[in-house]
């Protein structure tokens, strides 16, 4: 443990110097776009503080080859390669387009791209998933399912860029939650090393958003951009995927595994995704509120989850923090009915559950119950995707 709180510190630590580095340099050659219709700030912000937090991931990454406790997934490193390889194109085409807004054509087949090299040069496929000893049928099917689940999230992350501190925030507690699901599963599937990729991954994904959020709290000083929230929703796609896709049913099969029959044959599945359901949620109403209106699947608006909240009277600051409370709530209810499940130990998981329908009551009042009309803003806050 104290390997991936290394990891954690040394990711912060950069990101934090390099985020600071690329505001002052944006500032002072103004590398920002004017306000666009659809924005909620008012004030002109740099958006290229995905470089920062792409920087400091790729030196955790540099780091850790040169670690023996990470040797583990470096033994083979075409994966490695290949999801730095990925990442390098996305924080470019992010960053393209922050600064001249290009086609969503595009930057979508760049995210293919980049979803193609994961899977197709790294061999990080979805093999299988541990519901009931389902395995996907082809090599084919493998490759599809997976670059395709690695552009829905991506795309699911990006959409939910609104406020100032939001994408960071969020991917920070859902980072954390699978930090802990990944650490565990692996222990509980038999492996002899608690080190893998999955754990890094998340590992370096939470240091890169605590190093970037004291510039992006309201009000923020610096946007991470496409290329920040790009990066994101890549990275967390992919350590889901090199955890949950690639062990085998027979590993977590109940009669040795000791987990419910009902339930917890399919935590391990639903947990990765339960950990983005908020953007994920986001991006299917996006999708559906734009084909019905006849416009691209990826035209910009205004509709998106966190501008309902704004418009329902929540402020700025508070539609961020319910955001956070809802993410915190979902993740942490499927981790402890997950332990409990591992451990047979039906405590965890009646714990889950209440927690989690105590924290969804409790929220939806929240969230359905604004203090009252919305101030005029005062603040500076995060670009519309």
């Amino acid at each position: 443990m104290k390997q991936y709180l290394f990891v954690v510190i040394l990711t912060a630590t950069i990101t934090l110097v390099l985020a600071w580095a690329v505001w002052q340099l944006s500032m002072r050659y103004k590398l920002y776009p004017g306000i666009r219709e659809r924005d909620v700030h008012k004030t002109p912000t740099p958006r290229l503080g995905g470089v920062a937090m792409y920087l400091g991931i790729v030196a955790a990454f540099l780091a850790s080859s040169q670690h023996p406790f990470f040797s583990i997934f470096w033994a083979d490193p075409a994966a490695v390669w290949a999801i730095l390889g990925a990442t390098t194109l996305i924080v470019l085409v992010g960053v393209a387009d922050d600064i001249w807004d290009l086609d969503w054509m595009i930057k979508l087949g760049a995210q293919f791209a980049a979803a193609g090299i994961i899977a197709w040069f790294g061999k990080l496929q979805i093999l299988s998933l541990p519901i009931g000893g389902l395995t996907v049928g082809s090599s084919w099917m493998s490759f599809v399912l997976t670059v395709l689940s690695i552009v829905i999230v991506m795309n699911a992350v990006n959409f939910i860029d609104g406020l100032d501190g939001l994408v960071a925030g969020v991917a920070l507690i859902a980072n954390g939650v699978f930090f802990a699901y990944s650490y565990l599963l692996v222990r509980d599937a038999g492996a002899t090393t608690y080190f893998n990729l999955a754990s890094f991954i998340a590992a370096a994904l939470i240091g890169a958003c605590i190093g970037f959020l004291p510039l992006n709290w309201t009000p923020a000083k610096l946007f991470m951009g496409d290329s920040g929230a790009l990066m994101l929703g890549l990275l967390m796609a992919v350590s889901a995927i090199a955890i949950t896709g690639q062990i085998t049913p027979s590993q977590l099969d109940p009669d040795n595994f000791g987990r419910s029959q009902l339930l917890g044959a399919f935590i391990p599945i639903l947990l990765p995704i339960t950990i983005v359901l908020l953007p994920l949620l986001d991006f299917g109403l996006a999708i559906i509120r734009r084909v019905g209106a006849g416009k691209s699947p990826f035209s910009p608006d205004r509709k998106h989850l966190h501008h309902r909240m704004l418009d329902m009277g929540h402020s700025d600051r508070t539609a961020v923090l319910i955001f956070y409370a809802w993410t915190a709530i979902i993740g942490l209810a499927m981790l402890l009915m997950y332990i409990g499940t591992a451990s047979d130990w039906p405590g965890e998981y009646l714990l889950g559950v209440g927690f989690g329908v105590i924290g969804a009551i409790a929220c939806l009042v929240v969230t359905l119950m604004p203090p009252g009309p919305r101030p005029a803003p005062v603040t500076t806050a995060q670009e519309a995707s």
